[in-house]
């Protein structure tokens, strides 16, 4: 019996678009997916994005190339970004119990696993850009030819943000692949083909195999490296010879020359998505939201990072010339617990609140007369009152009440406030004052003549404890 063309001299009211500008009426009678299917490959398309968004995290900190750090910190936001939506989506499909945090196929699991232990960062990000994102953008696309675009809309419009961000962080990491990094040759793509056809696929839609092909990298379990990476721009990472927060609230130093100062601190914010990186990733079990809103902050920080590097260039200045220490980040990875770590960031974030804090850094940008600095500070100020509600929401509910929760941050905070005689003992560092180098370019370039106080500035951190306290708004 053959079917019937219900079709047949259709017309649409007036000319206007068909069913909200969906599609059209031929496109919405195709049967498309049924609700398990698209739920089973959602599920897939979850766990996929759940993955890159751990192992990109996870290799911030080790990771020496400064541009590769604060890109993993955007593409891991925007894939816990993508997470959310999926768990959100699948939620509302009629599937109880969700199963979201169970492993689709060994394969795939084995997959991402032998990216996350890439032992280069060549064959990271071959795995990464070359395979894994190409092979979730295709999977993607597949669905949404696959689907119903009018019963499955909510769907569709889920993967159309998903699609267009996969493509932007294919787009950096094809070009970030061209670039050489090591001698060696990725050899990682074949073996991770091998795992994604014995998984059927990325989202499971061809054959299975019961075979798994033998891991590689990953016969061993994943270790987090907890010691940041910095690349050869990074001079003397060591240096605490300039005390940026005594400079800041010297109350003579004039608002123009505080602003470069200001833009030390922004670009030393790389330390904090290295820090950040260590407590995600060595903080297991918690709630979904827990990992994709500490993300977003990890991701604010590398952005601050790469604010401080556009404001030192727009006015001139070398960035590279001051020294971005790793000291803080260092420290806390190596000599605290993941929980208190969060405590010294949580009891920081609290100090930066006050008039003292970041209103007093936005009103110094606006008096320095460099409009972009008051840019600058301005969504620096936003996006850390964010963070402070950040640490409310998932750091002081651990504690009895909010006064423990600081006094918990603030102990372990003191313990790493400065080794300045130690760094410098052990012959890791001279402490150089290199504020002159920074300030008489940035005078050079506005045509003007530097001045003699400004330049004269040395305080070191091995000042008094006052000045470090300043940080914490105490």
């Amino acid at each position: 019996m053959s079917q019937p063309k219900p079709l047949a001299g259709y017309t649409s009211y007036k000319g206007l678009p068909p069913l909200a500008g969906l599609c059209s009426i031929e496109d919405a009678a195709k049967p498309g997916l049924p609700v398990e299917e698209c739920v089973r490959r959602l599920k897939r398309f979850h766990y996929a994005f759940k993955r890159l968004h751990h192992l990109l995290t996870a290799r911030i900190t080790a990771e020496p190339i400064y541009e590769l750090k604060t890109a993993f910190a955007h593409h891991a936001h925007l894939c816990a970004e993508h997470v959310t939506a999926l768990r959100t989506r699948i939620s509302e499909m009629r599937e109880p119990p969700l199963g979201l945090e169970d492993v689709p196929h060994p394969a795939l699991e084995a997959f991402f696993d032998e990216i996350l232990c890439a032992p280069t960062t060549e064959e990271l990000l071959n795995g990464v850009y070359h395979v894994a994102i190409p092979a979730l953008g295709s999977a993607t696309w597949q669905y949404m030819e696959d689907t119903n675009p009018l019963t499955d809309a909510p769907s569709r419009r889920v993967l159309k943000f998903a699609r267009l961000e996969l493509e932007e962080m294919g787009d950096f990491g094809m070009f970030a692949c061209g670039l050489p990094y090591t001698d060696r040759t990725p050899t990682l793509t074949e073996s991770l083909n091998l795992f994604l056809t014995a998984s059927g696929g990325l989202d499971g839609t061809k054959s299975l195999s019961d075979t798994l092909p033998e891991r590689r990298y990953s016969k061993t379990p994943y270790q987090y490296d907890p010691v940041p990476k910095r690349d050869e721009r990074f001079t003397d990472p060591w240096n605490q010879g300039v005390n940026a927060e005594a400079f800041l609230y010297d109350e003579a130093k004039p608002a123009r020359a505080k602003a470069l100062m200001m833009l030390y601190k922004r670009l030393r914010e790389i330390d904090v998505p290295e820090m950040m990186a260590s407590i995600i990733t060595q903080t297991p079990g918690k709630p979904w939201g827990y990992y994709r809103d500490m993300s977003r902050q990890l991701w604010d920080e590398a952005r601050h990072a790469m604010m401080g590097e556009v404001g030192f260039t727009a006015l001139g200045v070398d960035w590279t010339q001051a020294r971005i220490t790793f000291n803080w980040s260092y420290r806390l990875n190596t000599e605290c617990t993941p929980m208190e770590r969060h405590g010294v960031l949580y009891f920081i974030e609290q100090g930066l609140m006050p008039r003292t804090g970041k209103r007093y850094e936005f009103e110094v940008a606006q008096e320095s007369g460099v409009p972009l600095m008051a840019t600058l500070q301005d969504f620096d100020w936003a996006d850390e009152v964010l963070h402070s509600q950040i640490g409310r929401q998932w750091y002081v509910p651990e504690f009895a009440s909010l006064r423990e929760a600081l006094d918990y941050g603030d102990k372990a905070w003191s313990a790493v406030l400065s080794n300045w005689s130690t760094v410098k003992a052990q012959g890791l560092t001279e402490h150089t004052n290199w504020w002159p180098t920074i300030y008489s370019q940035a005078c050079a370039a506005a045509g003007t003549a530097p001045d003699p106080d400004v330049l004269a500035f040395a305080t070191t951190y091995e000042g008094t404890r006052a000045d470090l306290q300043r940080v914490a708004g105490e």
